[in-house]
């Protein structure tokens, strides 16, 4: 099963960790703090042009961890799991 992350961006199901509202996580200092690290060590990728809404957390196999800001409202992101969980019959 994958999840598209918005512009063309698509992603293992089962390499997901995390899916953030970034508007309530981005209040936090620990969460900024983690965002700037994570800029400096090349793990963040933005999806498109838009303001992001989500942060979504990745950890692919075989891989550094991968943080995605995705312009796509995380319910949006969460519907798309769970419909695909449920049409799969898990």
């Amino acid at each position: 099963m994958y999840l598209h992350l918005g512009g063309g961006v698509t992603i293992p199901a089962d390499d997901l960790i995390a899916i953030f509202d970034l508007d309530n996580v981005s209040a936090s200092g620990r969460t900024r703090q983690f965002l700037a690290r994570a800029q400096e060590e090349g793990m963040i990728f933005p999806i498109g042009e838009e303001l992001p809404k989500s942060m979504v957390v990745c950890c692919p196999r075989g891989s550094w961890q991968r943080i995605y800001l995705s312009p796509m409202a995380p319910a949006t992101l969460q519907g798309r799991i769970l419909g695909d969980t449920l049409s799969s019959g898990s």
